[in-house]
């Protein structure tokens, strides 16, 4: 992707940098590249995203799964390649040298590193620092560790996943964009969410939408009451993630019920898109800019 969209003296430098890493710049040069990076990046061409096309998109996800680079960079993307440009990935001093990187990084620094973490070998040894970005209440450090990469889903054990989850909610991150929610949603998630829900409306606000993600199969009584209860509320976009909700936990025929009497033309839209089983974790990515009024 790269490859097509760097020009003139800025992708010279950056062929001058991965070659610099992969003959064994120490730790400290290292660093070095990464950060320099960004005076360079400023004139590079055709703007600052990646903008990925779609037939880029298909071969990521092949590459590595849950890999999404529609978010990123075109100076996160570059600074994950230096960081593959290494000779010894899979050996102590590439490990050594990241947390270096860590250390020392600024924020946009640390994007990158956290967006490389899942083209690594031998993951394990990332996961305390994958864990610290998911933790993170700066929402671009979370969604760099959390979003578009599959290295959580596929080695977060179940209490750091819950973590994770329900940080997604508190830094106000967009959950659907968390690889493989929907395969790990189990009791205890939903328990938390539904605690996280009941606080949220004795304190008088709006229950987060993308909150009803949680719950799927495992809330029981309590999730249909409190699903039923935002659906009963005049706020829209969360009417409508509930509905979805209500299929998700299987409650077809009640929502079929609601359907036929909902007078909010988009609350209404969804139901009907809900009962046809349109019910996963990305039909979320519509309500995002909904989410920003």
């Amino acid at each position: 992707m790269l490859a097509v969209r760097l020009f003139g003296e800025a992708a010279g430098w950056f062929e001058r940098a991965q070659s610099e890493i992969a003959r064994g710049a120490d730790a400290g040069r290292f660093s070095e590249l990464l950060s320099t990076a960004s005076r360079h990046a400023a004139r590079w061409e055709r703007g600052r995203d990646l903008a990925p096309t779609p037939v880029e998109l298909d071969r990521a996800a092949e590459a590595s799964e849950g890999w999404n680079p529609e978010r990123w960079s075109l100076l996160e993307a570059a600074r994950a390649l230096l960081v593959l440009s290494r000779s010894d990935l899979a050996e102590p001093t590439t490990s050594q040298a990241l947390e270096e990187s860590f250390r020392f990084a600024d924020v946009g620094e640390m994007c990158a590193l956290h967006r490389s973490i899942q083209f690594l070998p031998h993951p394990e040894r990332y996961l305390w620092r994958a864990g610290e970005g998911c933790r993170s209440s700066l929402r671009v450090v979370y969604e760099a560790a959390a979003c578009d990469t599959g290295f959580p889903a596929a080695n977060f054990d179940d209490p750091a996943w819950r973590q994770l989850a329900i940080k997604a909610l508190f830094v106000e991150a967009p959950l659907w964009r968390v690889h493989g929610l929907d395969r790990r949603l189990d009791a205890e998630l939903a328990r938390m969410a539904l605690d996280l829900a009941d606080e949220r409306r004795s304190a008088g606000r709006n229950v987060q939408h993308e909150l009803w993600l949680c719950l799927g199969t495992h809330a029981g009584e309590r999730g249909r009451a409190a699903i039923e209860r935002e659906l009963a509320s005049s706020h829209t976009l969360g009417r409508r993630a509930a509905a979805i909700a209500l299929a998700r936990a299987g409650a077809r025929d009640r929502l079929s019920e609601l359907a036929r009497v909902e007078k909010d033309p988009l609350v209404a839209r969804t139901m009907r898109a809900a009962l046809e089983g349109r019910t996963g974790q990305a039909v979320f990515r519509e309500f995002e800019t909904e989410g920003k009024r």
